[in-house]
């Protein structure tokens, strides 16, 4: 980023430099607040990651959010539009179809890969002089008072700032210092994720298949490859992950299917369990979270960034317009706005994502043909339809101004 830390004041300080913590950043700074993103990550290392088998979903409302921040023309070249979803229940012929022409003119997103994503960000925050990366660098303490919060650092630097953000994961530290507990549930799922290569273009179509594992997504990505989102039970997993090359390629073509013709594995492949966190409050004292420090959701609908965007876009227009005003950043009248502003939204997709995978991992018939028949009925209700299409575009609700794609 632009510079090395010189002083010890700060308007703000973010604790967590993955992809929530720095577009924080850059929306914060770029609006003139003095800001510092703590990290313990070596960012050069991060910069020069390989590929891990992740991507992400950017929701039409989060690329907004993006072109906002001045990140989307680094990324969009890299990012491969989605401009249709097919959701389906296993090998039934009903299905739900979403098509972007029914909403407008613009994909319903996009897919890229998590590291090129956080090398735009990365490359977008060099160019803001408000903003200072301090990293590798661990936080040893924090201690809040009713006028700043001071943030001791692993070298034995001291910072204050008016407002700390933790942006610092899913077992966050800065969720644990300011005493805010959290729901946790293991889905006692695991997600093997990976990247292919196939004969036919995809076209631009997501597919998801509900399985009684849990869902298998297949996500575009530039060229004709596609990115592989495969649920399994933890109790089955290890066998898969544990076969030779060419025994996965098999099991995964079997599930993936020939409609796009032969399959070749790019790379290697990867796992992640999967859980789901929710805070019990996304505030404390002068301390706020954002992103997987606030909730961890399923990744059945790819929605877990893009909540964590929503949450910065909001954060973020509340710090700005109250910097403007020369108000107290941590004001507990900021931070209660914070905390209605967000809530809502988090839940409601928390609660729809748990119930997904829950309803669709269950194989009695009776269950099994209501789903089908609510897929079907939902794919033939216009009004219906489009609503859930821009839920899941992200645009629904009380927006943020960054989201409806307007400036901070």
């Amino acid at each position: 980023m632009a510079k090395r830390s010189t002083g010890t004041r700060f308007d703000l300080a973010i604790v967590g430099g993955g992809l929530s913590g720095v577009a924080l950043g850059i929306a914060t700074a770029a609006a003139g607040v003095k800001t510092a993103v703590i990290d313990r990550e070596d960012p050069a290392k991060m910069m020069a990651a390989p590929y891990d088998g992740r991507t992400t979903a950017i929701a039409y409302g989060s690329q907004q959010v993006l072109t906002g921040l001045g990140v989307w023309d680094i990324l969009a070249p890299d990012a491969e539009p989605i401009r249709e979803i097919r959701v389906a229940d296993g090998d039934s012929p009903l299905f739900l179809h979403y098509d972007h022409r029914e909403v407008g003119d613009h994909p319903l997103g996009y897919i890229i890969e998590n590291r090129l994503l956080r090398q735009g960000l990365h490359k977008r925050a060099e160019t803001l002089p408000d903003l200072t990366l301090m990293a590798p660098l661990a936080v040893a303490d924090v201690a809040f008072t009713d006028h700043a919060a001071t943030l001791n650092l692993a070298n034995g630097q001291m910072i204050r700032a008016g407002l700390v953000v933790g942006a610092d994961g899913r077992n966050s530290p800065m969720r644990e210092a300011g005493g805010i507990k959290s729901h946790n549930k293991s889905y006692r799922q695991t997600a093997i994720v990976c990247t292919v290569q196939h004969e036919q273009p995809h076209d631009g179509i997501a597919v998801e298949h509900f399985r009684a594992a849990g869902p298998f997504a297949i996500l575009p990505m530039r060229g004709n490859r596609s990115s592989i989102v495969w649920t399994e039970h933890e109790d089955n997993a290890p066998a898969l992950l544990a076969l030779d090359r060419q025994s996965f390629a098999r099991e995964l073509s079997e599930r993936f299917g020939d409609f796009l013709g032969a399959l070749t594995l790019e790379g290697n492949w990867f796992s992640y369990p999967l859980s789901l966190i929710h805070a019990e409050r996304y505030t404390a004292p002068r301390l706020a979270l954002v992103g997987d420090a606030a909730h961890v959701i399923h990744p059945i609908a790819g929605q877990g960034w893009n909540l964590g965007v929503r949450d910065v876009a909001a954060l973020a227009e509340l710090i700005v317009d109250s910097h403007r005003l020369g108000l107290d950043l941590g004001s507990a009248e900021l931070l209660s706005r914070y905390e209605k502003w967000r809530r809502l939204d988090n839940l409601m997709l928390t609660a729809v994502t748990d119930g997904l995978n829950r309803l669709f991992s269950n194989e009695l018939p009776p269950v099994r043909i209501a789903r089908d028949l609510g897929l079907a009925a939902v794919n033939r209700a216009p009004g219906l339809k489009k609503f859930f299409m821009r839920h899941a575009m992200g645009v629904v609700g009380d927006a943020p101004r960054l989201v409806r794609g307007e400036t901070l």
